[in-house]
């Protein structure tokens, strides 16, 4: 038995010939086999960096930096968009969100002439709304895609204010300077949705008072309906309209029960953050990262380390961590192809974004150069739809 386990290990350390390894400019970001980085870029606010690296046969986490105007028609106002979007089940609805979500946050911001918490949560809204008609749309061809879903975690500083925006597990942590003592100190900006949390149970319970079945320990892991980890998501919609929670939905998919009101929700937890001095960085990632790293482990790993490539050097000490935990070196693990990959760790997506203290404070009327970039990954076609296994 050792001896087989052994052999199919070795087959997924054998590198395809396909593997991609770019080593040109930095404009784009370049890729290293299953990693993509941006090792360092200028945005409306100070520096950033940014990484992705794929452990899914097909990449399920999107992300991307957008700087400059936030408003349609270059009106403004100016600033930085932040976005990490951690799909399940699928890539469908993160590749969604990574070409819709930013788009309705411009005209928002433009009916409204400025950046707020509203702004964001009609672009949530609007993104969900147009989420659920390419499911309505294609549900008689593809009805697996009513259990494709998403985390969403947006950040936009803009006026000298951060908003933090959050559905599912997804983290932002912010590294301020304590001047007493002159250590960076790790603040989690983001509400999570995952079931593991009690506050979460608590609030899925007093939800649904009449369902004692609304959070099930299952192998050890707390799950809404015993389905999905995540409470809040754009997406999911087998969990959200009935409709589509019937065959030919798989089975594993489908719940005993009919459901009169939606069981997942699409609402956002909101955090309106005025950006101080101390205010340093922003680590905005993936649950991927988060696995492997604390908060206050991310945040040292930042501060104490060059700014150019730092996105990637805190996904290499995930990693690090993740081959440790499987007491194998993190060399081999490099070594296994996407697919397989995913039996070690998740998807991994972090944008690094620094604050310069001068830039974030100027007015967002003031006109800066617009950049847009999204975190990369092995491309293939649009419309194919990921191998269904159990959500998270």
């Amino acid at each position: 038995m050792l001896s087989g386990l052994m052999n199919f290990l070795r087959a997924c350390f054998q590198p395809r010939a396909n593997r991609h390894v770019h080593t040109g400019s930095d404009a784009n970001g370049r890729q290293d086999g299953l990693l993509w980085y941006k090792d360092i870029g200028q945005h409306f606010n100070g520096e950033f960096s940014m990484a992705v690296v794929q452990a899914n046969n097909l990449l399920e986490d999107q992300s991307q930096v957008e700087s400059g105007c936030l408003g349609l028609n270059d009106s403004g106002p100016y600033g930085t968009f932040v976005g990490i979007y951690d799909g399940h089940g699928g890539p469908e609805t993160s590749r969604f969100i990574n070409e819709d979500l930013f788009q309705h946050l411009k005209r928002f911001t433009s009916e409204q002439q400025s950046m707020s918490a509203e702004v964001i949560r009609k672009a949530f809204q609007a993104t969900e709304e147009g989420f659920l008609s390419v499911v309505t749309r294609q549900w008689p061809i593809r009805p697996q895609i009513a259990a494709v879903g998403s985390c969403c975690l947006v950040g936009v500083i803009s006026s000298g204010t951060l908003y933090i925006a959050n559905l599912g597990d997804s983290r932002a942590v912010l590294g301020t300077l304590v001047k007493a003592t002159g250590e960076i100190l790790a603040i989690q900006l983001s509400a999570e949705h995952n079931a593991s949390i009690e506050s979460v149970r608590q609030e899925m319970q007093s939800l649904h008072p009449d369902d004692s079945q609304i959070v099930v320990l299952k192998h050890n892991v707390w799950r809404v309906k015993g389905l999905i980890q995540i409470s809040r998501s754009i997406g999911d919609l087998y969990l959200k309209k009935a409709e589509f929670n019937r065959e030919p939905l798989y089975a594993k998919f489908r719940l005993r029960e009919p459901f009169l009101r939606p069981i997942l929700s699409s609402d956002p937890a909101i955090l309106v953050h005025p950006v101080q001095p101390q205010d340093q960085f922003i680590i905005f990632a993936s649950d991927g990262l988060w696995e492997h790293l604390s908060n206050q482990e991310a945040v040292d790993i930042v501060q104490n380390h060059l700014r150019n490539g730092i996105a990637k050097r805190l996904v290499k000490s995930a990693l690090q961590e993740a081959a440790k935990k499987r007491e194998m070196r993190y060399s081999d693990l490099k070594k296994i192809d996407r697919g397989v990959r995913r039996h070690f760790h998740d998807d991994i997506s972090v944008v690094v974004v620094f604050l310069d203290s001068d830039l974030v404070s100027r007015a967002s009327s003031m006109k800066g150069p617009n950049l847009s970039v999204k975190g990369g990954g092995i491309s293939l076609p649009r419309n194919t739809l990921a191998p269904f296994t159990t959500s998270t």
